[in-house]
């Protein structure tokens, strides 16, 4: 059974990439976002113990996964658990076009209205990503991915 990792910048496609794949393989898919923030506005991240719950509880629930996300603690949460993992190394204006084409996630906003009223910080967000430090940056993504063991894939295009 395959589990697997899928991360990158925002706007990279690893949402795209995920159910596309839980498709194929019959898998299911979880989306860190829906776990790492704590309902409060502005929002504030749940401490990593309360997400690693909700990723065991789902990783132990389920025998094939995908899981993505921008968050490297939250993925070197699974890690050990995961044997593929796909880094989504896209260039900034291939993310920057992806994310003026987001559908509407309903499980993140409220209306596309409301999606669209965060696209430009989402953008400015997405330009900082060589820049970063943090747990969302392209070294802690890179870091990952050079430290994984298993089977591993960067893919630089959404084709």
């Amino acid at each position: 059974m395959r589990k697997i990792l899928i991360f990158g910048n925002s706007g990279s496609g690893k949402t795209t990439i995920a159910k596309k794949l839980c498709v194929e393989l019959g898998s299911v898919h979880l989306d860190l976002d829906i776990l790492a923030w704590q309902p409060t506005s502005p929002p504030e991240r749940r401490l990593l113990s309360e997400s690693q719950i909700e990723i065991n509880r789902f990783i132990d629930s389920n025998e094939s996964w995908v899981i993505e996300g921008c968050y490297s603690d939250l993925l070197e949460l699974a890690a050990s658990k995961s044997n593929e993992i796909i880094f989504m190394n896209l260039p900034i204006d291939d993310c920057i076009a992806n994310a003026k084409e987001r559908p509407w996630e309903p499980h993140k906003y409220e209306s596309k209205e409301a999606q669209d009223a965060n696209l430009e910080m989402l953008i400015n967000w997405i330009t900082q990503y060589s820049i970063r430090t943090d747990t969302f940056s392209e070294s802690a993504h890179k870091e990952l991915y050079e430290k994984y063991s298993g089977k591993k894939t960067m893919l630089s295009s959404n084709e």
